[in-house]
């Protein structure tokens, strides 16, 4: 595995391999990876038909709030390194900041509307910085294949839709998510957590578990299903919800009943610590 530093040296590395045919894949990624990072490199091998791998790990400033956790996020390069040396990673990405936002720098990329939505009403800048650094990397890294995890899937959408809009070379594919054993989804937030927080937090999947077995039996009224979720998290003492939203896969726009393709997704609080998680009906 190489590791590159430099955005120009990572762009020449892409560009050599195109040149011998390879089928290059991106995993995205702020670091201190945990199996579900690592499944999304699976994910691009098999599912993405890709030879070579590249992973990058840049905790992105222009996606955190005033007020939210980029100086406390956690970080571990020495431990990333060997893990995606271990997943088969074929090339490091790993740029200063000052690489990725040169001082004088000016432009941003923002998805009208679906950025202001869910997460994005209590993080109002968020997804403006997620679609600039992806658009940023996508265009360092070259990739045929770019992999994010279904676990971020409104970020997913947003990205996919950024790269429709701007007819850029690359496919998005969604990786479905990674699960604790209890069903906790797996997230580098998770450390934040206590021991009866951790507790707590498996109420994400079972509200959504809650609402699957709902719609399995025939209930397809958002508002019905909304109400059995917000019932179940509130039992439990750390829980502060942040929203419960089902919504079209398309838009991101609230729908009244469960249609072809909706997206039921949930922000929790436990305890200071800000959870997501979400289920696809199909």
């Amino acid at each position: 595995m190489i590791i590159l530093q430099r955005t120009e040296d990572m762009t020449q590395w892409s560009r050599e391999q195109r040149a011998r045919g390879k089928r290059i894949g991106f995993v995205p990624t702020m670091g201190f990876l945990h199996p579900g990072h690592l499944s999304l490199v699976e994910f691009a091998k098999i599912q993405g038909r890709c030879s070579q791998t590249v992973m990058s790990i840049f905790v992105n400033p222009t996606q955190f709030g005033p007020n939210e956790d980029f100086e406390k996020y956690p970080r571990d390069f020495e431990r990333d390194r060997k893990l995606a040396e271990q997943a088969g990673i074929d090339a490091l990405f790993y740029p200063a900041a000052d690489d990725m936002y040169e001082k004088f720098a000016r432009t941003f990329v923002e998805v009208e509307g679906m950025g202001k939505v869910m997460c994005g009403v209590t993080r109002p800048t968020h997804f403006r910085g997620v679609t600039t650094v992806v658009n940023k990397l996508l265009n360092i890294v070259e990739p045929h294949v770019a992999v994010f995890g279904q676990k971020d899937a409104q970020q997913f959408l947003i990205i996919k839709r950024m790269v429709q809009d701007l007819f850029m070379p690359v496919e998005v594919l969604m990786a479905p998510i990674v699960r604790e054993n209890d069903g906790l989804a797996m997230s580098s937030r998770n450390v934040y957590l206590n021991p009866n927080e951790r507790k707590d937090a498996v109420c994400l999947s079972q509200a959504l578990n809650i609402a699957q077995a709902m719609i399995a039996h025939g209930e397809t009224h958002s508002t019905r299903l909304t109400d059995a979720m917000r019932m179940h998290i509130e039992k439990h003492a750390s829980a502060r919800i942040d929203y419960i939203a089902i919504v079209d896969t398309e838009n991101l726009l609230p729908i009244l009943q469960i249609q072809k393709s909706s997206l039921i997704a949930l922000a929790v609080y436990i305890g200071k610590t800000r959870l997501i998680d979400n289920i696809i009906i199909s």
